[in-house]
């Protein structure tokens, strides 16, 4: 070859582009960033050493109360894609806290991807007093999605993403409550919970005419890798995310949780509150776990707040449908003006495709207030997850306050479950407390309110060995157009659970969905040790386990 062929400028993408044959090569080549781009990165993070996130805070921004850190608000003039014809907007959270590594946050638009660089002016830092100089190699902690779904013109704060793999949607009406998570890993004990973190994102910039929003993030965890695509569609009255995530185990797994859903349940009907004269009837985001098994049959697990850590599983192949639901908005329920968990979302999970064998897993984690969450659910698969798996899955959030058109409409549901002590009546109408638990279920739905007056129900009733059942009625409930199934159960043992179950029945067939409760553990007090003798027995009184805590979720 000689010198002046070695040396000529090769042509241009672009002047190699004519002809039909050539622009087939040039779309090859050119390709829109996707999915397939963050499976790659995912891929190839997993074939190395795990690398733990470090922080870069200065002390004045690692040592930041919570109330300082709120301070920190974005500056609406600063939102990205403010000058775009779309109504999306984003906005970023701030490091600080234990949100101490910085998150990369890329913009795709069209071909092209860029970073979207940390700058302190899109921040409003309050009285917040320290030198600006601190920030110069700090970035964002995650991004808020704005979306005006209440007025229009009006930016609503939509979607968050903040901590670890946590995320948070809301749709029309409602308000921040319970959070989801890309991947639980071995939530449930023995052995320390690992939190895999949305280490990078990559958010597609919308067309003026685009009603959804895609969004790209790269997890990453000691054990597992994985690419994650998020289709976020706000819609009218509820919210839409469709997900679809690629797993790469870096190391063998005791417990996967697929599309985990994060909630807090303090007290409610079926368990009364400990607190001293609150005004709050209820308090939580949640108060039942709802299963749709692939047998298309529907569970309702109500939520308990227990005195020690409580682990129940239900198996469940290819399931339908599972979620953290909050049953019940009238505002007489809760009372709360402030907090207003009357308008906190449930997240319904729906699979796409068949997950095979597996089960439902619903941890319930003792608090004392509604600062924490203490609620965890997930799908787990039943073959083990090992080094090397490559693992996919496709699933639909639903985030609404319509929890009734989730359901199936053929058959009844639980609209609430109180709890208190069991009662007779006497020969001299006096209520008189006979040592028992009962339970009031009340149920409704279409199949029940179309039933003629007459028509006569029954429930099926199963409590287990720990418990005997003294008392099965059911009554017609007018005011619901329902039905309540009254219980009453006297306990063995009080140191240990006592699982029940109930469904409304018409002759042999079910009308309702099978009502799942445990009544938790409740042993005597421990007894404080004697001055004398010296080796005093302790009690045997188990203690919950102990859980590692989180990269927090977005603070309530």
């Amino acid at each position: 070859m000689t010198p002046t062929a070695r040396h000529k400028k090769k042509p241009s993408i672009a002047l190699l582009c004519t002809g039909a044959l050539a622009s087939l090569l040039c779309a090859a080549q050119a390709h829109a960033f996707s999915l397939d781009d963050v499976t790659a990165r995912a891929r190839a993070l997993m074939e190395k050493p795990y690398v733990a996130p470090v922080s870069n805070l200065p002390p004045v921004f690692s040592s930041m109360q919570f109330a300082d850190y709120q301070k920190m608000q974005p500056r609406t003039d600063r939102f990205e894609w403010r000058d775009q014809p779309t109504p999306f907007r984003l906005n970023f959270y701030h490091q600080g806290m234990q949100f101490n590594a910085p998150v990369r946050i890329n913009e795709i638009n069209g071909d092209a991807v860029q970073e979207i660089k940390y700058d302190p002016d899109r921040f409003d830092f309050g009285n917040l007093s320290f030198d600006k100089g601190a920030t110069s190699t700090l970035g964002y902690a995650g991004f808020r999605v704005m979306y005006p779904i209440n007025q229009p013109g009006k930016d609503d704060e939509i979607m968050s993403f903040l901590g670890a793999s946590y995320f948070r949607v809301i749709g029309k009406g409602q308000v921040y409550g319970l959070s989801s998570r890309g991947l639980a890993i071995d939530t449930a004990p023995p052995g320390g919970e690992e939190f895999p973190n949305f280490r990078e994102f990559w958010v597609q910039r919308p067309s003026g005419t685009d009603k959804q929003l895609v969004i790209y993030a790269l997890l990453d965890s000691p054990r597992a890798t994985g690419a994650y695509q998020f289709i976020l569609q706000p819609g009218g009255k509820d919210a839409v995310v469709d997900v679809q995530a690629n797993v790469f185990v870096r190391g063998d797994i005791k417990s996967l949780g697929v599309a985990p859903l994060t909630s807090m349940f303090l007290y409610g009907p079926n368990q009364q509150s400990e607190l001293k004269r609150s005004f709050r009837p209820a308090i939580h985001d949640s108060n039942g776990l709802a299963i749709h098994t692939g047998a298309n049959e529907w569970l309702w697990r109500p939520l308990n707040n227990p005195k020690n850590l409580a682990i129940s599983t239900f198996s469940v192949d290819n399931p339908k449908g599972f979620g953290l639901l909050q049953r019940g908005r009238e505002f007489s329920r809760f009372e709360d003006l402030r907090d207003r968990y009357d308008l906190r979302p449930s997240a319904w999970i729906e699979p796409q495709g068949n997950w095979g064998k597996g089960k439902v897993t619903l941890m319930e984690i003792p608090t004392p207030d509604e600062t924490n969450d203490n609620i965890v659910a997930y799908w787990t698969p039943d073959a083990p997850t090992q080094r090397g798996q490559m693992l996919q899955f496709a699933y639909r959030m639903h985030w609404t306050t319509d929890e009734p058109a989730l359901h199936g409409q053929d058959n009844a549901w639980v609209r609430q479950t109180f709890h208190t002590d069991g009662e007779q009546l006497q020969a001299n109408l006096i209520r008189a407390l006979d040592g028992s638990s009962a339970f009031l279920i009340d149920f409704e739905g279409p199949v029940l309110a179309k039933l003629p007056p007459g028509a006569p129900l029954s429930a099926l009733v199963s409590v287990g060995d720990n418990a005997e059942l003294l008392e099965n009625s059911v009554q017609r409930n007018p005011a619901i157009k329902g039905a309540r199934v009254q219980l009453r159960v006297k306990v063995k043992n009080p140191a240990l659970p006592v699982e029940m179950r109930a469904a409304l029945m018409q002759g042999d067939k079910a009308l309702s969905e099978t009502w799942s409760y445990q009544l938790p553990p409740n042993p005597p007090p421990a007894v404080a040790p004697a001055a004398t003798p010296p080796l005093a027995t302790p009690a045997n009184t188990p203690a919950a386990p102990s859980t590692t805590a989180p990269a927090a979720p977005p603070a309530r």
